[in-house]
């Protein structure tokens, strides 16, 4: 089977949350879903959004194996979830995420002369009145270190449980790095499994993970099963709804919103080719650092003659075996291997990976004094990294040190490889051969994390086009299935007030529109005045 996947270079996240604030505007402003944010950028060390949402000995998210050896639900089979279907303790309450507010603008621009000065309140978007802000999705942004913040991140606690002496918390010790994160749209959803409706489902053309609007019944199994709390329950509608890779646009070619607007050029998309029939074995690995192994296991490689035979055989479009073979995300996963999941240990086989950030180590050597770029200097300072190994490994390789310090080895590699370049110098073939690879690789895998262009780092192809239309327009005549007239998308204020979303039809978006859309934002010549 075919997958889109994609690799975020954390060494480039500036924490800009410009990719928040676009995916929040295309996807979630409206009535319902005011708290909701399908992508958003924690600091870390920190809580996270919802808070603490990896601790799953609270929440109960993702898989386990039972005493057989098999996958089971953390949060329980299908008798365990009959027994407590009309009660589900293991749910975020809104405190966790943060309850939505706006302001009163009107107060503060209607406001009659006097001597004071009028102010524009904080007011709760659940019931209309004034609140006292305490919590939001991102309270603790650039606050990493801080021990009123930093000794409540789960990953602080299972660092410490090992490495007592890597994270104190002091002022000289501080560190901090960006983590953005969307649905995982894994290979082994536990939100799907959750769902006792059926309505959450993987796409078997792209591996996309969405909800059926139409047959979700709101039991809100899927928001407990998601490890990573990546589903949301609009209370406006009474459905589930959760990050969709925007699919509209990944069925035209266009990247994601929140890659198109990323600042930092972060961001790859492509496809990946994964055995089907392996993903339930790699994701029953009894140890949970065997994990990142065993779903690197589960990839197929497109040059492969018989993988080419066999997924000409079920079906998967030549473009997209071609957009195999030229994926970035492919690339950086399974040729440099310098990106990792995000929480293996879930047993969930995620499709976002990261490659682990670097910068702050080349900072603090040129602090010292010492050459920051050089490569003795920096392969040394790996493993005393102001982000500690053992942290990064625990968000990234269910504590397994080794693949980070693997991945962080050749960025550093590379570094020194095309430092000696640019300056003139013969590059040390040293270097290369102490990462194990190649100086042409290392030049390949620089191109791509430095240069690349807008068609190198996304790699989507267009085969879906054709069915484009009837995943679109499925729905009723009238538009959205749940805004057409009387429908639960339309009628009365909805608990959080009418702020936000629209109260009129919404008109069926054409598949065109998206592929006019690409024309405008891959073409080198301005648009014509008439266009425009």
């Amino acid at each position: 089977m075919a997958q889109i996947a994609m690799v975020m270079n954390l060494d480039k996240c500036i924490g800009c949350h410009t990719c928040s604030v676009t995916c929040k505007q295309a996807w979630t402003n409206r009535q319902g879903m005011e708290y909701v944010w399908f992508n958003n950028v924690e600091t870390r060390p920190g809580q996270g959004y919802p808070r603490r949402y990896e601790d799953q000995e609270k929440w109960r998210g993702g898989w386990e194996l039972n005493r057989r050896g098999a996958l089971k639900l953390k949060a329980g089979g299908r008798f365990h979830k009959l027994l407590g279907i009309f009660s589900n303790p293991r749910l975020p309450e809104i405190k966790d995420y943060y309850e939505p507010w706006t302001y009163d603008y009107k107060n503060l621009t209607d406001a009659p002369l006097g001597d004071d000065f009028p102010v524009a309140r904080p007011v709760s978007q659940i019931d209309g009145k004034p609140m006292k802000i305490e919590w939001s999705s991102n309270w603790d942004d650039n606050l990493a270190g801080a021990p009123a913040y930093g000794d409540l991140d789960p990953m602080v606690e299972r660092t410490r449980q090992q490495a007592a002496e890597k994270v104190k918390f002091e002022f000289e010790q501080t560190f901090m790095f960006y983590l953005p994160r969307i649905c995982e749209h894994c290979l082994n959803p536990s939100c799907v499994a959750s769902c006792p409706s059926g309505a959450m489902y993987k796409r078997a053309e792209d591996g996309i993970v969405l909800v059926d609007q139409d047959h979700c019944r709101g039991w809100r199994m899927c928001v407990t099963g998601c490890p990573y709390k990546k589903v949301y329950f609009n209370h406006r509608t009474g459905k589930a709804e959760k990050c969709t890779l925007c699919y509209p646009r990944v069925e035209v070619g266009l990247p994601t919103v929140c890659s198109e607007t990323c600042v930092g050029r972060l961001r790859y998309l492509g496809v990946i080719l994964y055995d089907a029939d392996k993903v339930t074995a790699a994701a029953s690995t009894p140890d949970e650092q065997g994990l990142y192994e065993a779903q690197l296991g589960v990839f197929l490689d497109p040059d492969d003659p018989a993988v080419q035979r066999a997924a000409e055989a079920a079906g998967i479009p030549y473009d997209w075996m071609e957009a195999a073979r030229r994926s970035p995300v492919r690339a950086l996963i399974s040729k440099y291997k310098v990106a990792l999941p995000l929480h293996p240990e879930y047993r969930t086989m995620p499709m976002v990976w990261y490659i682990p950030p670097l910068s702050p180590v080349v900072d603090a050597l040129t602090e010292t004094g010492h050459d920051g770029e050089d490569a003795g200097n920096l392969f040394g300072a790996i493993d005393t990294l102001r982000i500690p190994l053992e942290y990064l490994a625990e968000v990234f390789t269910a504590g397994d040190t080794a693949p980070v310090r693997a991945s962080l080895e050749k960025l550093a590699a590379m570094r020194a490889h095309m430092r000696a370049i640019n300056l003139g110098e013969d590059p040390d073939p040293a270097v290369t051969e102490a990462v194990g690879m190649k100086p042409a690789e290392i030049e390949e895998m620089y191109r791509l994390l430095a240069i690349a262009k807008y068609e190198d780092r996304y790699v989507i192809p267009t085969a879906a086009v054709g069915d484009a239309r009837r995943l679109e327009e499925s729905a009723l005549p009238e538009g959205c299935s749940l805004e057409y007239e009387g429908g639960p998308g339309m009628g009365g204020d909805g608990p959080f007030g009418q702020d936000s979303g629209q109260r009129k039809l919404l008109p069926v978006v054409s598949v065109e529109n998206f592929h006019g859309l690409r024309r405008r934002q891959t073409s080198d010549d301005p648009a014509d005045a008439e266009e425009v």
